[in-house]
């Protein structure tokens, strides 16, 4: 293995490149040019160290739940013996008809939280399910898109049909599918408002509601078409809010549309202890593109998400990147849905093991097996910064973020 300070723990404390120390104080510049200043300090935390894992106990088998026999089959060929935590509190649960409020961080199972009691429910409704009996809302498009997915896996063969409406693609096409009837409906808010306001979305016998990244839905400024959403459904339904925190502004969209609510809490803490972070100082963006480049070529650069600031700049550091032999795609909000679940897919599945991307890949998306987080650019706030550093680091695995900074 070639030298690798980064992202090494037999290399650790060594500092190439020109590393001039993280606690640099006020020479170096935390702030970026849309967003507030943040103390450099904040992106330090290099106490890390590799910590014995306490595995949760499942209290159930998938095979517990009395789930249908087509939906066993399906979870036995895909590999699904025991619940997560966070699966193994809210399927019980929503299986009684309960709302719930799921407490997790991403990265720990909630899709199927939901989505399987959610299949099971709908498959032995009375009578056979006619029209949107299920709506989901998601925060991003890439979010809807893996939950859509999902969906159809756990329910392959079951005759429960879904569909996704979101942003950036062809209403028309989803106009077309929302008259084929589907049983599910996958969006975001946004676009299930637009269709709405068309008479196009029917959701007057929808008996299941679920917000998925609630908080991050409303960091996104999602509130009111949430809310108008919620105004269409009717009164007697089923909801389920999973969200990685409790704000007083969730608290009161809960208390409006949740219902003696039982709260399974899962949640750990906010900047994952298994995320080692520390900063890249740099004199020029000469410099910068240049400890980039060094940084992407060491072997355990394994898996990459590069954040960037603007469309334009992460497009271009991509095919910089690609030019000079480290292949990389982008993502960012000039490129269409198709194109940019390409990028994604192509990501997840290792075809390429960079991903540079604004902030439309901090949140709500779910990468197995991200080894290193780094912010080219800086995020515009503190709290971007976590969501960031989030994608690294899951279920338990050691991750590592840096952030360039500017030396003054």
């Amino acid at each position: 293995m070639r030298n690798n300070s980064y992202g090494s723990r037999n290399t650790r404390g060594r500092k190439p490149f020109g590393y001039k120390g993280s606690n640099s104080g006020s020479k170096s510049g935390g702030g970026n040019r849309r967003g507030k200043y943040i103390d450099p300090k904040k992106f330090v935390n290099k106490s890390v160290t590799p910590q014995d894992r306490v595995e949760y106990v499942p209290q159930h088998n998938f095979t517990d739940f009395g789930f249908v026999k087509a939906l066993e089959d399906n979870l036995s060929q895909k590999g699904f013996v025991t619940p997560t935590q966070i699966q193994d509190g809210a399927i019980p649960e929503v299986l009684k008809g309960r709302d719930v409020i799921g407490l997790a961080n991403t990265g720990t199972g909630k899709t199927a939280a939901f989505a399987l009691p959610m299949i099971h429910l709908l498959k032995t409704r009375k009578e056979q399910p006619k029209g949107i009996l299920a709506l989901v809302m998601a925060p991003t498009r890439e979010l809807a898109v893996q939950i859509e997915e999902e969906f159809k896996s756990f329910a392959r063969g079951m005759q429960i049909y879904s569909t996704i409406c979101v942003g950036g693609v062809n209403i028309q096409r989803q106009i077309r599918e929302l008259s084929r009837r589907p049983h599910v409906v996958i969006g975001t808010p946004g676009r299930l408002k637009d269709l709405e306001n068309q008479g196009k979305l029917d959701l007057r016998n929808t008996e299941i509601v679920v917000l998925d990244e609630a908080d991050r839905m409303l960091d996104m400024g999602f509130i009111d078409d949430i809310r108008f959403i919620l105004d269409k459904l009717p009164t007697k339904r089923q909801s389920l809010c999973f969200s990685a925190t409790i704000t007083p502004e969730i608290q009161k969209l809960m208390d409006t549309m949740l219902v003696d609510p039982v709260t399974i809490s899962v949640r750990t803490a906010e900047t994952s202890e298994h995320i080692e972070q520390d900063i890249i100082p740099f004199a020029s963006h000469a410099d910068k593109e240049d400890l980039l480049e060094k940084m992407l070529a060491q072997p355990d650069f394994s898996k990459v998400l590069v954040f960037g600031e603007t469309k334009w700049g992460v497009q271009k550091l991509a095919e910089s990147l690609t030019k000079k032999g480290l292949p990389a795609e982008a993502i960012h909000g000039n490129k269409s849905q198709p194109q940019r679940q390409r990028a994604l897919r192509a990501f997840t599945n290792g075809k390429v093991e960079i991903l540079v991307a604004t902030d439309v890949a901090a949140r709500g998306l779910d990468i197995p097996n991200v080894t290193h987080v780094i912010n080219f650019d800086q995020p515009s706030n503190y709290e971007d910064y976590i969501h960031r550093i989030g994608r690294t680091g899951r279920a338990g695995n050691h991750g590592y973020a840096f952030t360039f900074v500017q030396q003054r």
